[in-house]
């Protein structure tokens, strides 16, 4: 009969020194599980001891290789992955039959002296990406916004342009036809043009005065009884 291990884990909390000088307290998750249960009986007299001396161990060694910011901020999933790779490295070296499963962060604090001042940095960093997000909301509401615009100006002026491009060539389309017409027979046509223009022109005149030929004079047609004398 085979004998199944289940993962098990354990909690570290020790006060370490960075690469930078600075120390932090850092507080980390163990989770691992027998694969050789008779290398873990035998090869190695006090497994559980071990298992935290190493661990200890190993953290120190990646935590010191980094500054304390880096710790405390973005540098976090990197100490996980690379001390659990020491940890599993050097386990490995002592045939302990423990495998590791994984290496968990759970709380970094900076030294009591500078507690404040990390607090304040992090609080700064959050609203400098709130700051960042909003304006990026910004810039994707506005720019499509103006380039609809932009766009719709732009159709605009070519819609104007042809429109005024049609219409010149229909004027001098127009025009030619019209010299064409006056080359075969000018008189006839400078009749018809001037008929044309009085009938653009007489339907906006108010008052028309019609002067018969045999009229030598202006005077009876000047409406002067409408004036006060003395």
């Amino acid at each position: 009969m085979r004998t199944r291990y289940s993962a098990k884990d354990y909690s570290v909390e020790s006060l370490m020194l960075t690469g930078d000088l600075n120390q932090a307290d850092v507080e980390w998750t163990v989770q691992y599980k027998i694969k050789d249960p008779r290398a873990y009986l035998f090869n190695v007299r006090d497994p559980q001891t071990t298992l935290r001396a190493i661990s200890e161990s190993a953290m120190r060694a990646v935590v010191g290789d980094r500054g304390v910011t880096e710790v405390l901020t973005v540098g976090k999933a990197e100490v996980e992955s690379e001390a659990e790779k020491l940890l599993q490295s050097i386990l490995d070296q002592y045939r302990a039959g423990i495998q590791i499963q994984r290496v968990k962060l759970q709380d970094v604090f900076p030294p009591e002296q500078v507690k404040q001042s990390f607090t304040d940095v992090e609080a700064a960093k959050q609203e400098k990406e709130e700051t960042i997000l909003m304006a990026q909301q910004g810039y994707n509401q506005e720019i499509p916004a103006a380039t609809g615009s932009a766009l719709k100006l732009i159709s605009e002026a070519e819609g104007y342009k042809l429109d005024r491009v049609n219409r010149a060539r229909g004027e001098a389309e127009r025009f030619s036809a019209i010299l064409a017409e006056y080359q075969k027979a000018p008189q006839v046509t400078r009749r018809r043009l001037y008929l044309e223009a009085l009938a653009d022109l007489l339907p906006r005149v108010t008052t028309k005065v019609i002067v018969d030929d045999a009229v030598t004079g202006l005077l009876p047609l000047l409406e002067l009884g409408g004036g006060k004398g003395k």
